[in-house]
């Protein structure tokens, strides 16, 4: 039974009556996300728009957030609202594909002039649906492997260097399983990616195929024998405490959490990061326009204003530690040197291009945390 459009207001989302010159956004994510909006983007935005308001509506973290914003989208379209209450709003990338689907997102990236300056494949293709034209990033996030120089010299640069490395050094690498954080689940898709018998192009583009499930045993045979002689962390946070601490060397980890980590001192500057060949996944979140969103030409000018160089450069990279949305040669010019330098030299531009993989396909993703609960039950 779908939503009625009144059960969705009563979700604890309510906007109130919007003005004419109201631009309403709503965001998935932590409250930094909101805050990024009322207290950078939309006020530069009303500069350069006199007599517009931006207003943010958090709709929670995590995954939930994304599903308030479906609900709302789909209890609208479900009332034949001529005009729904939102003008952009921001969602994680698994969300993206069924609302294209649905036919609720208007295909707006090419009616501005950002729109060109995004290449990765994640723009196109989000989770195995073409979302082309339908979605901007706001930022990617991306997962690589955290190391203490002075405990691991010469980091592993692949998966079969880190296989060898943590033989050589039982209990030095840690990483949270597939609890607590997405940064050891990233870990795990990407060694099904490298070692699964099998296509991993079809693990992140689809078409879903049962038997390619039977081709991961050998690998989840490996991965038990190799998390023997790892440990165990307490998630995202869990991982980067340890490393702090000394009690493991090398391990995933979300790369803005690691640099806001060291911003705050809770890391040793002298921390480094390696993005494993052949990859590990990372995700974006993106921005899209209803179809019927009110205000669809200052929505599309917030979005081109949030994906130009300069705010990327200063609200995405310099104030959150995020990879940019658009492509990082796009930011590198609006950046300090510094900057540039501390995001970019330990995992490259070309890094990202080349090993900055999706997370699978939702049957997928299911069937390889299912894989892992079976071989490695903690």
């Amino acid at each position: 039974m779908r939503p009625t459009l009144a059960a969705i207001l009563s979700l604890g989302l309510s906007i109130g009556p919007a003005q004419a010159e109201d631009l309403t956004v709503l965001t998935a994510g932590d409250q930094n996300m909101v805050d990024y909006v009322n207290e950078y983007l939309g006020p530069l935005f009303e500069s350069r728009h006199p007599g517009v308001r931006v207003r943010a509506v958090g709709t929670g973290p995590g995954d939930a957030g994304s599903q308030k914003i479906t609900e709302r989208f789909e209890a609208q379209a479900a009332a034949g609202s001529a005009l729904w209450d939102t003008d952009v709003a921001v969602v994680h990338e698994k969300f993206a594909g069924p609302m294209v689907k649905a036919g609720w997102l208007a295909p707006y990236r090419d009616q501005i002039a950002t729109g060109a300056l995004v290449t990765r494949a994640n723009a196109d293709m989000a989770l195995g649906t073409e979302v082309k034209g339908h979605v901007m990033p706001m930022f990617n996030s991306q997962t690589a492997l955290a190391y203490n120089p002075a405990m691991v010299p010469n980091p592993p640069q692949s998966y079969d260097e880190l296989k060898l490395w943590v033989a050589e050094n039982p209990g030095k690498f840690g990483y949270n399983g597939i609890k607590g954080g997405a940064s050891g689940v990233s870990f795990v898709m990407g060694w099904v990616y490298a070692y699964g018998a099998g296509d991993s192009d079809k693990l992140m583009n689809g078409p879903f195929d049962e038997a390619e499930i039977q081709g991961w045993t050998a690998a989840f045979d490996d991965l038990a024998a190799f998390t023997k002689n790892a440990t165990l962390t307490a998630g995202n946070a869990g991982t980067l405490d340890m490393l702090a601490r000394g009690e493991i060397a090398i391990g995933p980890v979300w790369v803005d959490m690691f640099y806001s980590w060291q911003a705050n001192g809770q890391l040793p500057p002298e921390f480094r990061l390696v993005l494993p060949a052949p990859g590990m996944p990372g995700q974006p979140m993106h921005f899209v326009i209803p179809a019927k969103a009110p205000n669809g030409d200052l929505a599309r000018a917030f979005v081109e204003l949030a994906t130009s160089p300069e705010v990327q450069a200063e609200g995405i990279v310099e104030r959150f530690n995020w990879y940019p949305g658009i492509d990082a040669q796009h930011v590198e010019a609006a950046l300090p040197p510094e900057t540039w330098a501390k995001l970019f030299t330990d995992v490259t531009p070309e890094d990202l291009a080349t090993r900055g993989k999706p997370f699978p396909i939702a049957p997928y993703n299911n069937a390889i945390l299912e894989a892992y609960e079976r071989h490695l039950a903690q």
